[in-house]
């Protein structure tokens, strides 16, 4: 048997071991495979180019995130197999030649890993791309096509990653002497201490960051981020290598809660678990934030962007034309004609810009602004001013970071000086700030302007069917004219193309997610089967004292509990106070939203733990 032949299969007969990290490993390259798939097909670059560069950029956040995992899982590995180790240094391996063994196992590993990842992607491509035409809401299909650049960049990409990788890792190997390769685990630890000061600490840095992103508001939440996030995330780290041990300490030394039934078993050997993986904690934890953020934030940007859309839209189609464009006879007898299969109502006002004293303002008349409430069924709003009343109407956006406007007594515009009856927020003119409406006496009487436009809005109870007649138009009538002589806007199609943006936002916000959850996942399950032969025999040792089966999956059952749920509630709250903190700055609930991230992620988590607890627990009953 070659000296290849041994290393290969050295990972066979610890498959058992590296099944984890070979499917994470599988699973980012076959995410990384389909992203490629997509950035390259020549289809998705003639409907929407936006969509292939941000495929690219997650590709490399991707890219990025796997080598990090792929690294830190190495390591750990290495570190559980020192006894392993030993006994081949013992028979007569030279510390090259394991250095060379590791360095080909890790490459026999990442080069399965890599074609079988590309091989299900290449196998579930034609699924994925008939999905992703229904998430983008793409109006053309994407067929299937050979990807070859995507198969050459994903192969490349992911050796070069898997031999870099290589070559760090047998330098955890170096410096180790052959008694403490032989001990390995099994070598006395030393007990557990935590600095009170440090646990102290921790809730203090926390406490801080939580208070400081809640009570942020509007643009100061935007300046908190940066220094809450590195406060949390320092309060964090010591959270789990400092305030858990002690914890667990303080409770050990309770006898009335350590002497009961099975939790002197529990809790024997839990601070020293929880010190030997604080390190994955913090780092599942960390990453799984940061999963929940982004997708919950993903979510929340669009409700809000389509929620603002039909709030301060209720028209089908508007156009604006000021005075003097040459185009607005024939615009407006296109939208006509456009629209003759639908049923829809039309109406128009005129706007004029005028100069105040102390600010600029649009202003319409009320007979105007009676007109287009009545085509939109909201006749108990009309007003009725009199002499010089003015109703100031201000434009309210959850986007719109910038102060709403303050009520003023009186506005003068030259000699005319108007006083304020009410101010309400308007929805029915174009997204306008300071929009005053007059009564039509006073509308006529303001000569001193800016310009003059004409607003046309055209409404459509249904505007959802108007979505190709926006087109249409959007193609004979450019959305801004470049002399700023008119403005056209559609509903339906402004809406359909939010929906493609943020719906290629979300498709690659989902898979990168996807990613950083998976291999948290794996990598907690990774350090389960590292101290796989310790537990066997603290439990086999138990056994013969008269250990119970009940009593056995009472014990494991917890301890698996606290290593998968406990840095999963530590993100779930993170995650919460961070989309908290996104409601305060855009003053806009994402309740639903944030439910609906966490609880999904949440739920994975149980489905993945229930699926691991019960494998776990009858390969250690049958061990022993």
């Amino acid at each position: 048997m070659t000296f290849r032949q041994f290393a290969f299969n050295n990972v066979f007969r610890n498959k058992r071991t590296y099944a984890a990290y070979f499917l994470s490993s599988m699973f980012s390259v076959l995410v990384f495979f389909v992203y490629a798939v997509f950035a390259f097909h020549p289809a998705l670059k003639n409907i929407n180019p936006n969509v292939a560069v941000g495929l690219h950029f997650a590709e490399g956040i991707i890219y990025v995130f796997s080598f990090i995992f792929v690294l830190v899982s190495m390591s750990a590995f290495l570190k559980s197999r020192k006894k392993e180790f030993g006994l081949m240094v013992m028979h007569g391996m030279t510390n090259m030649q394991l250095r060379k063994m590791v360095f080909l196992e890790n490459v026999f590993i990442g080069f399965f890993a890599t074609v079988f990842g590309m091989l299900v992607g290449f196998v579930f491509s034609k699924m994925i791309l008939l999905a992703a035409e229904n998430v983008l809401n793409l109006d053309e299909v994407l067929p299937f096509y050979w990807p070859v650049n995507a198969i050459v960049l994903t192969f490349v990409a992911f050796l070069l990653l898997f031999i870099t990788i290589s070559f760090f890792t047998v330098s955890v190997l170096k410096g180790n002497k052959l008694v403490d390769l032989i001990k390995g685990s099994t070598a006395p630890k030393k007990e557990p201490k935590a600095s009170i000061a440090l646990s102290l600490l921790a809730i203090f840095l926390i406490g801080i960051g939580y208070a400081g992103a809640l009570i942020a508001d509007g643009l100061q939440v935007v300046l908190a981020m940066v220094p809450v996030t590195i406060v949390v995330i320092i309060g964090t780290y010591f959270l789990f290598t400092q305030l858990s041990v002690f914890t667990i300490n303080r409770l050990r030394k309770s006898k009335s809660f350590f002497w009961r039934k099975t939790n002197i078993v529990v809790m024997s050997d839990l601070a020293y678990r929880m010190k030997d993986n604080a390190r994955a904690f913090f780092f599942v934890a960390i990453v799984s934030t940061v999963a929940f953020s982004a997708i919950g934030s993903l979510v929340g940007f669009r409700t809000m962007m389509t929620a603002d859309l039909f709030k301060n839209h209720p028209f089908a189609l508007e156009y604006t034309s000021e005075e003097g464009n040459g185009l607005e006879t024939r615009h407006i007898q296109l939208i006509r004609k456009e629209l003759e299969n639908l049923p829809y109502k039309e109406a128009s006002a005129d706007i004029k810009r005028v100069i105040s004293k102390s600010d600029s303002y649009n202003v319409t008349s009320q007979s105007g602004y009676n007109q287009l409430l009545t085509k939109l069924g909201r006749d108990a709003e009309q007003v009725d001013l009199k002499g010089n009343d003015v109703l100031l109407l201000y434009y309210e956006s959850a986007l719109d970071m910038a102060p709403r406007v303050t009520a003023q007594d009186k506005i003068t515009f030259g000699d005319l000086v108007l006083e304020q009856k009410e101010v309400i927020p308007g929805n029915v003119f174009p997204a306008y700030r300071n929009f005053l409406v007059v009564s039509d006496d006073v509308f006529e009487q303001i000569k001193n302007f800016e310009w003059k436009q004409t607003y046309y809005a055209f409404y459509i109870k249904d505007w959802k069917h108007s979505l190709e007649a926006g087109k249409n138009l959007a193609k004979e009538i450019a959305q801004f004219d470049s002399e700023g002589k008119y403005e056209y806007f559609s509903l339906a199609y402004t809406w359909h193309e939010i929906n493609q943006m943020y719906g290629a936002v979300l498709f690659i916000g989902l898979f990168i997610g996807a990613v950083f959850f998976v291999s948290a996942g794996s990598f907690l399950y990774f350090r389960l089967y590292a101290d796989f032969e310790d537990e066997k025999r603290k439990f086999s040792a138990i056994r013969k004292l008269g250990l119970t089966d009940t009593e056995l999956s009472k014990i494991i059952t917890i301890q698996l509990a606290l290593l998968f749920f406990v840095p999963i509630i530590v993100a779930v709250i993170h995650g919460a106070v961070a989309l908290t903190a996104l409601e305060h700055m855009f003053s806009f609930s994402l309740v639903k939203e944030s439910t609906l991230v966490l609880s999904s992620f949440a739920c994975i988590q149980i489905i993945y733990f229930l699926f691991i607890r019960s494998n776990y627990i009858r390969k250690i009953r049958r061990s022993i």
